[in-house]
């Protein structure tokens, strides 16, 4: 029977201020409860059957590793407070790099390459990043581009051969032989990442992530859906995959590019989930619509899931019903509401939306979301193009009216890198919390369950009403 983290723990209660707080602290905590559980399994290759071949890292091992380039990272030059940007595809390197970071105290910015190069290049500027640790793509943009966006950037580590610039590779900083590394002893404010939006409904902002909310998250997501730490994960994105080493989940990296959810291999997703026993998967609305309709024309199973999660976008209800199809009686597709600043803020589960919600969103009341989770505060107020300084109960919308979605709680980010003007419109000061403003627009029922109307911005205002 595997060892669990009973809820008292000192690792799963609340943290004040003062507290040493890294998720870090958490991947160090599984790898002494069960050392050689797989933490990360990848598929390394195919053999002239077709047959996949996977490698992997222990518990023990990425907790080692991470520790080996956790030395080397410091002897480059990336140390505590470091802005790195991190340009890493999916692999057993991107997690040992990114809790090596974490255990140094360095900053990891990370930016969704499927915006495109331009505006990749302007989030990365907008860093002011001093170091790049990254695939020979990555340097290579970094060479090739106008100065002004790398100019910051001192230190260079390329995972891979280097081509024609000068700096580390990732095996020059592989601190052998191994050393346990005393993880930094940073706070619930400081900052541990800047996350960018995806930029899908304007300009892309860094998100300033501390190393509180990232522990409130993993405690967050591991309370709100059940997770054990026996469980075995599918994240087809690679933000929620990070996570996996701190719930002690073993996370297994998808045959698939991440930035093109849409276009993947159906075969690879359900292939994965099979060889693996995957219980729990992260996925895209377009993924559960990819994946869905060939399960549906080939009658695939998924016996060994007992839950998926699903966030990005509103997931339509045949999407939801054609993917649930292919699971057991009891597993449940769980859809979520969210967004780079707040994660997760709700979620509902499919037979609840098959059975009851589904119907109402045909008759036009939006798309129901769930409900709030209770560590967090959720309110609807009046909705506004300009900025709110300070919290008032006047804001308030009446119970089952249409206004603007804002949230409180400790996976709210309380503001951008650098964008005051920003801040300004999206944030709402109240005493030492803050809310954010998420863009959205919404309703809660009489069951408080919260219901997505659509974006703020796309709202169109005639002379008679305002249509959401």
């Amino acid at each position: 029977m595997m060892p669990k983290l009973d809820d008292a723990s000192p690792i799963e209660t609340a943290i004040d201020d003062e507290q040493i707080v890294n998720v870090a602290v958490r991947l160090r905590t599984m790898a002494r409860i069960q050392p050689y559980r797989r933490a990360v399994v990848y598929p390394a290759g195919r053999d002239h059957h077709g047959r996949v071949a996977y490698s992997h890292l222990t518990f023990r091992q990425l907790d080692r590793e991470s520790d080996c380039f956790a030395h080397g990272l410091v002897s480059a030059g990336i140390t505590r407070g470091t802005r790195t940007i991190l340009m890493v595809r999916p692999s057993l390197e991107l997690f040992v790099i990114t809790y090596a970071m974490l255990k140094v105290g360095a900053v990891f910015v990370m930016v969704d390459p499927g915006m495109g190069v331009r505006r990749m290049l302007a989030c990365l500027r907008q860093s002011r990043a001093n170091a790049l640790v990254g695939i020979p793509a990555a340097h290579a943009l970094r060479v090739l581009a106008p100065n002004k966006y790398f100019r910051n950037v001192k230190t260079a580590v390329t995972i891979g051969r280097r081509w024609f610039w000068s700096g580390y590779t990732l095996n020059d900083i592989r601190a052998l032989p191994w050393r346990s590394y005393p993880i930094a002893k940073t706070k619930k404010r400081d900052t541990a990442a800047i996350l960018f939006t995806t930029g899908s409904t304007g300009a892309a902002k860094g998100a300033v992530y501390t190393h509180g909310i990232f522990e409130a998250q993993v405690r967050l997501i591991r309370s709100q859906f059940g997770i054990s730490p026996d469980e075995i994960d599918l994240p087809t994105f690679p933000l929620f995959a990070l996570f996996d080493p701190a719930l002690g989940m073993t996370a297994v990296i998808p045959d698939m590019d991440p930035t093109r959810p849409a276009h993947v291999n159906p075969e690879r997703i359900i292939e994965a989930v099979v060889n693996q026993g995957v219980t729990n998967m992260f996925a895209s609305p377009a993924l559960l619509d990819r994946v869905g309709r060939y399960g549906k024309a080939n009658g695939s199973k998924l016996p060994s899931l007992k839950r998926v999660i699903s966030a990005g976008a509103p997931a339509a209800p045949a999407n939801i019903a054609r993917f649930a199809d292919m699971l057991g009686e009891d597993a449940e597709i769980h859809t979520g509401y969210g967004a780079t600043e707040a994660m997760p803020v709700s979620s509902l589960g499919s037979k609840e939306i098959l059975s009851e919600t589904a119907v109402l969103t045909e008759q036009g009341y939006g798309m129901c979301v769930g409900r709030p989770n209770p560590q967090l505060s959720l309110r609807i107020i009046k909705i506004s193009d300009l900025g709110i300084d300070n919290w008032s109960e006047d804001l308030m919308m009446p119970t089952g009216e249409i206004g603007e979605i804002i949230v409180c709680g400790e996976i709210v980010t309380s503001g951008y890198f650098e964008r005051p003007i920003d801040d300004s419109l999206s944030k709402i000061k109240d005493g030492r919390r803050i809310w954010h403003r998420m863009g959205d627009l919404g309703w809660i029922d009489k069951k408080g369950r919260l219901w997505f109307c659509g974006r703020k911005g796309h709202r169109v205002i005639t002379p008679d009403r305002m249509l959401c």
